[in-house]
This record gives C-alpha cells, sequence and structure tokens, in this order.
C-alpha cells in the first residue's frame, strides 16, 4: 500500500475543508518519513481525525492520527503530554503544526461499549475520568470559565429560537443552575468527550499498562462535573428500557460522582451546563427544539435538587 493510494473517507473529507483533505497524502508521507514509520494495516478514521496503523523503526505498534489544527484539537497534544500514559492513550511524538500525533496503538476492537453490563462499564470509565481530572489543566488549554462565559452571553438570543416554552423554560433553568457556579469554574484538565467508545483495552502485548486508557480528548481546563455528561448518554436504550428514565440517570449520577468524589449539587449544575451547551451548539444547526435525551437528562438532575 503506497501513501499516494490513501482514499480520505467520504464521509470525513465532507468535514473538512477541500484543501486540508488534498494535502493528507503528502502529510502522511512527510510523517512517515521523519518518524521512520511503516504502513501496518488500512486506515481508519472518525468524525475529525485520519488513523494510520503504523510500525515505528523499533518494531513498536503505533497509529499516525492527522487532524486539522483547531480549537478543539490544539490541546489534545498537551493534554496527553500532561497525562503522559496514566490513564490516557500515550503520546510518542506530536507536530503542533500540522496537528500530526504519533500515539500508542491500543486495541480498537475492544472498548467499554463491548462491556455487557452498563454499570461495570461506567463505573471503569469514571475511574479513568478520576484519573485524567486529577491533574491541574496545563498552560494553553481551553477553560471552562471563557466557554461558560460565552454561553451565558449567546443563550437569551439563541433559546428564543427554540419552538416549545417547555424547552425554553428548561434550557432556561439550565442556564440559570451554570450561572450559579462560574465564579469558580475549576482548575482540572477534563477531557470533554470521554464516553465508553473512546476508551480502549491497551494491546494483549502491553501488559504493564493500565487495564483500560482514553483516547481523542478535547480538553479544557474546569470543574470535572462538566465531564459527566457524554457518560450519562451512554447505552440511551437500556436507560429508556429500564422503565423509570429519571430513576437511571440518577442511578449513573450517583455512581460517577461517588467515585470522582465530587460534590452533587456542583455536578449537577455543571452537567445542567452542558446540555445547554449542546442545546445550543443544536441551534446553531438549525434545531427549534431541545434533544429529547437530553432534555431527560435535566429533568431527572433538576428533579433531584
Amino acid at each position: 500500500m503506497t501513501i499516494s493510494r490513501i482514499r480520505v473517507p467520504e464521509a470525513l473529507a465532507a468535514s473538512h475543508h477541500a484543501a486540508w483533505t488534498a494535502g493528507l497524502p503528502a502529510l502522511a508521507a512527510d510523517c512517515l518519513d521523519r518518524w521512520e514509520l511503516r504502513l501496518d494495516g488500512a486506515p481508519c478514521h472518525g468524525a475529525v481525525a485520519l488513523v494510520l496503523p503504523v510500525v515505528r523503526a523499533d518494531g513498536t505498534l503505533a497509529v499516525l492520527k492527522l487532524q486539522p489544527v483547531d480549537d478543539e484539537t490544539r490541546g489534545e497534544p498537551l493534554a496527553l503530554t500532561a497525562w503522559a500514559g496514566r490513564g490516557a492513550v500515550s503520546l510518542l511524538e506530536t507536530d503542533p503544526g500540522t496537528g500530526a500525533m504519533l500515539l500508542e496503538r491500543l486495541d480498537a476492537g475492544r472498548s467499554l461499549a463491548a462491556v455487557d453490563d452498563d454499570m461495570t462499564a461506567l463505573r471503569v470509565l469514571s475511574e479513568v475520568l478520576a484519573r485524567l481530572v486529577a491533574l491541574p489543566a496545563p498552560d494553553g488549554v481551553r477553560r471552562l470559565a471563557d466557554i461558560a462565559a460565552a454561553m451565558l452571553r449567546s443563550a437569551p438570543v439563541a433559546l428564543a429560537r427554540l419552538a416549545d416554552p417547555a424547552d425554553r423554560r428548561l434550557a432556561q433553568t439550565c442556564a440559570a443552575a451554570m450561572r450559579e457556579l462560574c465564579d469558580e469554574p475549576g482548575d482540572r484538565l477534563l477531557h470533554w468527550d470521554l464516553h465508553y467508545d473512546n476508551v480502549l483495552a491497551p494491546l494483549p502485548t502491553a501488559a504493564e499498562r493500565e487495564p483500560w486508557l482514553a483516547i481523542d480528548p478535547k480538553p479544557l481546563a474546569g470543574d470535572p462535573g462538566f465531564d459527566l455528561l457524554p457518560a450519562l448518554r451512554n447505552r440511551w436504550d437500556e436507560v429508556a428500557a429500564s422503565g423509570d428514565a429519571a430513576r437511571a440517570v440518577r442511578r449513573r449520577f450517583d455512581l460517577m460522582t461517588e467515585v470522582l468524589g465530587l460534590d452533587r449539587q456542583r455536578a449537577a449544575g455543571w452537567t445542567l451546563g452542558r446540555v445547554l451547551q449542546n442545546t445550543l451548539w443544536d441551534l446553531e444547526d438549525g434545531e427549534t427544539s431541545m434533544d429529547p435525551v437530553q432534555a431527560a437528562i435535566a429533568r431527572a438532575l433538576l428533579t433531584d435538587r
């Protein structure tokens, strides 16, 4: 397989500027040459990055991750450097100018999504998250304080686009709950997108590694309560099938706050802030109603406050 034959998947190309997509083969070739890598399988991708399995000159298995440099991705190498492989995938090389990273290869076929018992998977995820947020955020990482302030500035006009008055009231309540906490936004190193598919097992040959490691951070400096929502939304079909969605949400929330040692009221407030953030993004995309899952989580936490 040669680099010139790499085809950027249409779904990935649609997410990026054509110029960046067109330059991917040359960028990959440069990284392979500079870091003395050889390809070791077919490319794969997520919503943002192209990932190439590679082997280093010393035989170490790794992956080459290529993604544009923007507000979300710029902090990833900073966070991975700070974590230094503790609770997260190890960063082996990085080129901040292009966003290219050489990462430890993990077992892409074994994520927490494959763990049968939901609460077992959630406890593991919570333990991984506790490892990550134990560190203060390094300089250069985006700050939750700034993001929350911008959300609150835009909320009054944006939320008026919600067609259902009940949705508007709920979203406004989320904004009010977050506003109460903005004077103490926190300084921990947050992952921001920790769900089951972003927690992988190491390769079977990596016996010295922790059993589960986080990937794909979009790091923030802030309060760990802002990091709970992605996991609360995982496997929503199981929540719905429980017959009492609010109780199931609170059970998940209780487990996460217990493992992380968080104040429940603060964590609920920041989780409501995260619901607000997602609602604002949906409105930017042309939606006129709250996502029903997000609304259900918000109502469950408000009932418990």
